[in-house]
């Protein structure tokens, strides 16, 4: 079983209990930064965020079922209260415990279903080539995602087409997408940028990263940019556990050299993981 297989097993196997992010990473087996990036490649979710809709999926169960008391089903699936908890159900169905309880009803619900995993994995991942890289700074446009909202970094490539090429100390015809500040709940900083000599004079509204000298296993992505998720899935899934490498507490990135084409998605990129040496 890969770490998405086992975090998943765990969390349903686990649901009515009190589950951490750590109970998680330990019964998968990898870090907790591996197992938050391996979920949210392979699921487009959060790990803790599955936990609390799953849990609040089948809160709504139990009460369009008609459970008599709204607070212990709230205690049942880890909220202290019965306001923390009719928070919680409004901010993930938009309606409250007492309306569907009283409904009796799931319908217009946007129920989470247990995931079943896709075992389909890349079988030609191309083995990575190993670099140590030199620093370099990157500047770009960056906005914070979580593993659900990730789908909008497409457009903010788009933003920052105009900019490419009229950038003060811009450095080469190579851009990056740069991933940082990762969190436990699963949201990061992407950076869609170029490298830059120095960070002055940059527009105002433009994110800057440091990224140091630091080992990288580097793949080849050579299908279109749309289909990269696979890649990523079965980097972190599948090569990653089989490697025997750790990962790094540094910046992943996406490096699109001369031959990509924006416009048509083709062309190919690289893949740089950080890991340990």
């Amino acid at each position: 079983m890969n770490p998405t297989e086992k975090a998943l097993w765990f969390v349903e196997s686990h649901l009515p209990e009190s589950v951490s992010l750590d109970d998680v990473a330990k019964s998968s087996g990898v870090s907790r930064f591996h197992v938050t990036r391996a979920f949210g490649a392979a699921t487009g979710r959060s790990v803790m965020g599955y936990v609390r809709s799953r849990r609040l999926t089948e809160a709504a169960r139990r009460l369009a079922a008609g459970a008599p008391d709204i607070l212990s089903v709230a205690l049942d699936v880890g909220y202290a209260s019965h306001e923390a908890f009719t928070r919680a159900f409004r901010d993930q169905f938009g309606t409250t415990p007492e309306l569907v309880r009283a409904q009796g009803s799931l319908d217009n619900l946007d129920l989470v279903e247990p995931i079943l995993m896709d075992q389909s994995f890349l079988t030609n991942l191309e083995p990575p080539r190993f670099e140590t890289s030199r620093p370099f700074l990157i500047a770009g446009l960056g906005e914070r995602y979580s593993c659900e909202t990730s789908a909008g970094i497409p457009m903010q490539w788009q933003r920052f087409g105009p900019y490419i090429g009229n950038i003060p100390g811009e450095v080469g015809d190579v851009a990056y997408g740069v991933c940082v500040n990762g969190d436990d709940a699963g949201n990061f900083d992407y950076i869609a940028g170029v490298e830059v000599s120095d960070f002055s004079d940059l527009p105002r509204e433009f994110s800057r990263v440091r990224v140091p000298a630091q080992k990288y296993a580097v793949f080849a992505h050579r299908d279109h940019i749309s289909t990269i998720r696979r890649t990523v899935n079965t980097i972190w899934n599948k090569w990653l556990p089989a490697s025997g490498h750790e990962v790094a507490d540094a910046p992943e990135f996406e490096r699109y050299g001369p031959e990509f084409d924006p416009r048509s998605g083709n062309g190919g990129l690289e893949i740089w993981i950080p890991v340990k040496a």
